[in-house]
């Protein structure tokens, strides 16, 4: 086994998509990275073996406080403060807004917005009196410009980038908070959504994204090295928006 003195990564969604390029790039870094998933198991058994000794998958329910509670308990205990938290995992539930019930708010803003909340006020105290730490919190492009039949959603990405600015200040100086924002990224879900495969559906798409291409994961893994390395050791509170120059905001 890896040597668990090794610094503490924590990625949430950190098996599959953009979660596991995180993962992935983290466990290059020399974190030991743990992988925390939901739901798909096939997914987190192959991230399992891609990681291999360099982290590992943990499987828990990020909207179930309780449940956090008990699993920063052990990792605190077995590992110590992680260096390094990413809050990146995210539910979707798209519907008309007049659609919207009950369950499908709470649903996506639990996972969304509330466990990034619980997850970091867990673990600050940790990561405070062990001299420090960097927290990415995933965003969307959606927080800042509104898209139809997803008000849970974007409401809860807005959410997420003013509690980074205000976890930045309450936790400054010791521990950096910074939002990463995704563009339009190389995932499966990205394909199925903005229907990639149909050339007149990704013609509209690319004629929106000065750069004329869609982006990577690589890509977004370097930009969340930076914001996990002393290279940005004086960035803090601040949205971090890799999308090609689609939006400029």
């Amino acid at each position: 086994m890896r040597d668990h003195t090794a610094r503490l990564a924590i990625v949430t969604g950190g098996t599959k998509g953009l979660g596991y390029a995180f993962s992935e790039r983290l466990a290059d870094l020399d974190y030991h990275v743990l992988a925390l998933y939901r739901q798909d198991q096939a997914a987190a058994e192959l991230a399992g073996k891609m990681l291999g000794n360099r982290g590992q998958v943990r499987r828990v329910d990020i909207s179930d406080r309780a449940a956090l509670v008990e699993l920063t308990r052990e990792l605190v205990t077995e590992h110590g403060a992680p260096a390094v938290l990413v809050n990146n995992a995210g539910r979707n539930i798209d519907r008309p807004l007049l659609e919207l019930n009950e369950a499908d708010w709470q649903t996506v803003l639990e996972t969304n917005l509330s466990a990034p909340f619980h997850l970091t006020s867990l673990l600050a105290p940790a990561m405070l009196a062990a001299g420090g730490g960097s927290i990415v919190n995933i965003g969307a492009t959606t927080g800042i410009r509104a898209r139809r039949n997803g008000a849970n959603y974007c409401a809860s990405k807005a959410g997420l980038l003013h509690l980074t600015k205000c976890m930045a200040l309450e936790l400054a100086p010791t521990i950096r908070v910074n939002c990463l924002i995704p563009g339009m990224i190389d995932t499966e879900e990205m394909r199925d959504r903005y229907r990639y495969a149909d050339p007149d559906a990704r013609r509209s798409l690319l004629d929106e994204i000065p750069q004329g291409r869609i982006g990577t994961p690589a890509e977004l893994a370097d930009a969340l090295e930076f914001l996990v390395s002393d290279r940005s050791r004086y960035f803090t509170g601040q949205k971090l928006i890799i999308d090609g120059g689609q939006f400029m905001w």
